[in-house]
């Protein structure tokens, strides 16, 4: 789903041996995996249970292969189209609180993405993980690889790097999906139909789905393992901004002083990160798209709605969406009721 400024071929890298050993290992894989037609040219592969396209499944081998874990990291994990953006944002500013001005802010002068590395991306830099090693502590990354996905060092109670999860009602994700991939798709390519897109979701076959069981891998993880996953619900998020932002950064272990509250820097804060304020700044208005960064800035923003869905999916749809919803996760805890 995320590109970056590592589109470097492989072949061009001078690979160290461990790397070359992955990339043999990716390359003797990808050909046995089922396929599926991708959202926009790209085929999805069915890997460990998800669907992912090559370049998640290469990101994914080289992080369980080669990615050191420090205890400081933060990992701001999404499935696609759930508030990604704002949660880099979020995670970025409560971090950096102490480091900027509001009125000059890095957020006001670049995209999150720029300022929270991809680590899919990030990982496969050089040919090494040089890219990400020399990042300074505390490093924040972000994903949309599914929970068990990532090595033990990662997800296991002796490690204290720290996951915060964003998700969203499934039919808000849908749509915003459909859009976003239309947005993608070649001049010349016809765009995708909402039956079309509505069929494949529904089969789970979308980037880095299925998605309920993407929601799920986290949701069992923070109730498993509390103090290292955290998940919010992206339509809290909308409802209780205030709040959201102190639960984060209560969680990531530097809460807000009084002094900070009586400056109401957790207001400043939700104001920063907001959909309006993110998306008026000039360089998020960029459509620059080039083959290194083939999306552009403006693509991560179109509406950030809660309950837009309702203006493009027919009842029939809506109720088959609900249906699955609600069978995939009875008994679990987790609802998208609001």
């Amino acid at each position: 789903m995320e590109n970056s400024n590592f589109f470097a071929i492989e072949k061009e890298l001078k690979l160290d041996e461990g790397y070359q050993k992955t990339y043999k290992n990716v390359d003797e894989l990808l050909p046995t995996l089922p396929r599926s037609k991708g959202w926009w040219l790209d085929q999805l592969l069915q890997y460990q249970g998800f669907w992912l396209s090559t370049y998640g499944i290469r990101g994914s081998m080289l992080i369980d292969d080669h990615f050191n874990p420090r205890p400081t990291d933060i990992i701001v994990a999404t499935s696609p189209k759930c508030g990604t953006t704002w949660l880099r944002a979020l995670v970025f500013s409560i971090i950096n609180r102490n480091s900027f001005d509001f009125s000059d802010h890095p957020l006001r002068k670049a995209n999150p993405r720029d300022l929270v590395q991809f680590l899919e991306a990030h990982i496969r830099g050089d040919g090494s993980t040089a890219s990400v090693d020399g990042l300074p502590s505390p490093r924040l990354l972000s994903t949309h690889l599914p929970y068990s996905l990532f090595p033990e060092c990662m997800t296991d109670d002796t490690s204290a790097c720290r996951f915060v999860y964003i998700c969203r009602d499934p039919k808000d994700v849908l749509v915003s999906k459909w859009h976003f991939a239309n947005k993608l798709r070649p001049k010349g390519v016809p765009p995708l139909s909402l039956e079309e897109v509505f069929d494949l979701f529904c089969k789970g076959v979308s980037h880095y789905g299925p998605f309920w069981d993407h929601v799920l891998g986290y949701w069992k993880a923070s109730l498993e393992s509390p103090k290292k996953v955290l998940c919010l619900k992206y339509e809290d998020v909308k409802k209780k901004p205030l709040g959201c932002v102190r639960k984060v950064a209560n969680f990531l272990g530097v809460p807000f002083t009084p002094e900070e509250e009586n400056k109401e820097i957790v207001e400043e804060i939700v104001k920063l990160c907001s959909f309006e304020n993110m998306s008026n700044q000039d360089v998020n208005k960029s459509d620059t798209r080039s083959r290194e960064n083939p999306i552009s800035n403006s693509d991560f923003f179109r509406k950030g709605e809660v309950g837009d869905w309702v203006n493009h999916l027919p009842p029939q749809m809506s109720e088959i969406l609900d249906q699955i919803t609600e069978q995939k996760f009875q008994g679990t805890g987790f609802s998208f009721q609001y």
